[in-house]
């Protein structure tokens, strides 16, 4: 296998963690104002996601810059092509961000009303707009020869890429109502687990629909194959947690994203971004990547430095597995002029 192929391999690893992290990590700011049914319920949420969510986000950092050295071409024409969304899904980060770290710092009800519907936003918006970026490199838009976007900047909006935004906003919900009942425990875990049987046969409908537009507009038998597991794991997962097993349906829900990313860069590959216009237009693997001295490069700092992410993100999550609840939420404490 070429190196080229590798980063491919490694762009899509790196979505594969980013959508499994961030992906629960959305579905609780997503789910605040519904699960959270006062200011104690809703620290609780916020609590659950506390010491990750900005860790969460590194694996879209390092996709994107992965993106950018590994294969500038794709790069270049995708954001460029998908500027809106993607300014939009930036905006998202920016004020959830923003708001995770500002709702406690005024001893207010109306200050903290504010910063929720902020973070409710903007947790609606980034997956929304991640959805829509990501369908589009899958299922291609409309670019010339020279890799440049023919039309509207409103051109990779379409009914199959808005459907990717709605696949990936649905994941997400559920995602985060199965995780908040493995983090939570008393009502809110009970109503988590209710809620999450209840919403995944709609919330998760646009998902099964992409994967079989996907499958039946490029897909091969192993990426049907993905796609199957992805329904199966994703029953399994309602199965164990309607068992009270939340443990073991987080589990299957990361089997579920994992089919998720195979059956869709699998479908995607030798492409990277497929053009609507004109196949040979097309641009490919072999096409955008760098020099192979660059990727030889990078494979080396990635070799060393992969490990160590991965040992200090998973310590975190280590360190912060046990369940939380109202009783352990002190009194609101703000800091006095």
């Amino acid at each position: 296998m070429d190196l080229a192929t590798v980063w491919f391999c490694v762009i899509a690893l790196l979505w594969l963690g980013y959508l499994f992290l961030e992906g629960f990590d959305f579905g609780v700011g997503m789910l605040l104002p519904v699960l959270g049914r006062d200011e104690t319920e809703r620290r609780v949420l916020v609590n659950t996601i506390g010491p990750v969510w900005d860790g969460n986000e590194v694996w879209l950092l390092v996709a994107g810059g992965a993106t950018f050295a590994a294969f500038p071409g794709w790069y270049a024409s995708l954001f460029s092509a998908v500027y809106l969304p993607l300014v939009l899904f930036l905006v998202g980060l920016i004020g959830r961000g923003v708001a995770f770290e500002y709702r406690g710092k005024v001893d207010s009800d109306r200050w903290r009303s504010r910063w929720d519907k902020v973070i409710v936003a903007g947790s609606w918006i980034a997956p929304l707009s991640v959805g829509l970026l990501l369908t589009s490199s899958v299922l291609g838009l409309p670019i010339d020869a020279n890799g440049d976007r023919v039309g509207s900047p409103f051109a990779s909006i379409r009914w199959d890429t808005v459907l990717g935004a709605l696949a990936v906003a649905g994941y997400a919900l559920v995602h985060g109502a199965v995780f908040i009942a493995l983090k939570t425990e008393g009502d809110i875990r009970l109503r988590a687990r209710r809620l999450a049987l209840r919403i995944a046969p709609v919330a998760l409908l646009p998902l099964v629909v992409l994967l079989l537009v996907v499958q039946l507009h490029s897909g091969s038998v192993w990426t049907w194959a993905a796609s199957i597991v992805v329904a199966l794991a994703a029953l399994g997962a309602m199965a164990r947690l309607y068992l009270g097993r939340e443990g073991q349906a987080f589990a299957l829900m990361a089997v579920a994203v994992v089919g998720v990313v195979v059956a869709l860069f699998g479908a995607l590959y030798p492409n990277v971004l497929p053009s609507t216009l004109d196949p040979a237009n097309s641009l490919t693997v072999a096409d955008t990547a760098s020099s192979p001295y660059t990727l030889t490069v990078m494979t080396w700092v990635a070799a060393f430095g992969t490990p160590a992410v991965l040992v200090y993100q998973a310590w975190t999550y280590w360190v912060f597995r046990k369940r939380i609840g109202t009783r352990h939420i002190p009194p609101v404490h703000v800091p006095t002029s």
